[in-house]
């Protein structure tokens, strides 16, 4: 497997657990350099995560570590279980649906639902390292999310019952586009085989 993948995770998901184990830490910071400043920071940490973890991920794809053979069948339940996560995504950018008010933080949810749908139908040593580091960190990165909601009372606003329609129909759309012709082009794999 390759070590820029493992970098790549240390680096994104690193960047991206600096609220989950030292919050205060982060705050300093942003005090001492200005808003600006630290997202900028913050930013190119997570650039060069991300850029490493593809790089990383398409060199360990090119010689993989077979860990199981999954069943055909899986790829289609994968394609099935991204629905939620693509209709959480758009809940975390079209702000006033239910959906966003009860679950509170959907983006994280839905990289959870996500790495979750991945892991089951893909067998490799560098799937299995990618997703499973998404759903460990997406799970804590939520957990410590709803905390911190709790403790401040954040609540988030509902619009109207017409927003969820809105959130839920660009969700399937925004899926269907990414199903149908985008996954292919981004990771080189049909998920529905066709």
């Amino acid at each position: 497997m390759s070590a820029y993948l493992i970098l790549g995770l240390v680096l994104f998901l690193g960047i991206h657990s600096v609220r989950i184990f030292a919050n205060d830490w982060r705050d300093a910071q942003v005090a001492r350099m200005g808003e600006l400043r630290w997202r900028g920071v913050y930013a190119l940490f997570a650039i060069a995560g991300l850029a490493l973890i593809i790089w990383g991920y398409g060199l360990a794809r090119a010689d993989p570590v077979v860990l199981w053979l999954p069943p055909a069948w899986t790829r289609h339940l994968a394609a099935l279980l991204t629905v939620p996560a693509f209709i959480l995504l758009v809940a975390a950018y079209l702000p006033g649906s239910h959906i966003k008010a009860k679950i509170g933080h959907p983006m994280v949810a839905g990289v959870k639902v996500w790495a979750l749908a991945h892991l089951p139908a893909n067998g490799n040593l560098a799937d299995a390292t990618l997703f499973g580091a998404f759903l460990v960190w997406a799970i804590a990165d939520f957990l410590a999310a709803r905390r911190r909601d709790r403790i401040a009372g954040r609540t988030y606003p509902v619009c109207c019952w017409t927003r969820d329609a809105a959130v839920v129909a660009a969700g399937l759309l925004a899926w269907a586009l990414f199903a149908l012709w985008g996954h292919v082009w981004l990771i080189g794999v049909k998920p529905f085989g066709v």
